[in-house]
């Protein structure tokens, strides 16, 4: 940041969205909002400043999903509430889906040495039926995150609190994004009931831990080699994600 005039830019175009502290100095912004990352990262950047995200939430997980056949690529990342509390917040941007609809799930295994084929099964540690999110524990894998909704250009951008999964029993698990909507165990055969007719597995990740709020000072990416200032100007997931020239001025 320049300056005192610059961080109020900053607070200026972040107004309404939640709390905000800007530290000039080291150049920083905190932000503890419902707003998803992506969205505040678009409103700081609208004033001209470029910004990066350094850390997430308190225990923070983060899933890279991936399918290089089919163009699927994208972040989710989980981020414990409280101490205190169960259940976890969940915000990703998913790219090259269809328009629509499509079920997110965590499942049991890590394991992608068949690709999504060998991730086994929803995570259900208390042999649930398949449900909704929004159903109780009993009546619902812990796994069962719902839908996402792409848009006409295949983006999907989403944050929501599910009450019931943990991030530190999902660390090492994985995430699947499905072909199809999920139909939440409505459906009116058995397949509703395990996997709420999803169809094929379209792209998915290994959950990993991840750095919370400025626990993140890494400076190379080992997926692509990307330093974590060159990201400003790189597109969050896609084919040309490691192609792109950037920007060297700081």
């Amino acid at each position: 940041m320049g300056g005192p005039k610059c961080a109020d830019k900053v607070i200026k175009a972040l107004d309404g969205i939640g709390k905000v502290e800007v530290d000039v100095n080291l150049g920083r912004v905190i932000v503890n909002s419902t707003v998803p990352w992506s969205e505040i990262q678009d409103k700081i950047e609208k004033t001209g400043r470029k910004a990066v995200l350094c850390g997430f939430g308190g225990q923070s997980a983060v899933v890279m999903i991936n399918n290089k056949e089919r163009s699927v690529k994208g972040v989710v990342r989980f981020s414990a509430i409280d101490k205190n509390s169960s259940g976890c917040v969940v915000d990703g941007v998913i790219d090259g889906l269809s328009p629509g609809l499509h079920g997110i799930h965590v499942h049991e295994c890590g394991d992608l040495s068949q690709d999504c084929n060998s991730v086994g099964d929803h995570y259900n540690p208390r042999n649930s039926p398949h449900g909704s999110p929004m159903d109780p524990p009993d009546k619902r894998h812990a796994g069962d995150l719902g839908n996402i909704r792409a848009d006409d250009n295949g983006r999907a951008t989403f944050r929501f609190i599910d009450p019931v999964l943990q991030v530190w029993e999902i660390i090492g698990r994985s995430v699947v994004i499905s072909q199809n909507e999920d139909d939440l165990g409505k459906g009116k055969n058995d397949r509703s009931r395990v996997d709420g007719n999803t169809g094929q597995r379209l792209a998915c990740g290994i959950i990993a831990r991840s750095a919370g709020i400025l626990q993140n000072y890494k400076k190379i990416c080992a997926c692509d080699g990307v330093t974590i200032w060159d990201e400003r100007d790189k597109p969050l997931a896609g084919a040309n994600r490691s192609n792109l020239k950037t920007n060297d001025s700081t």
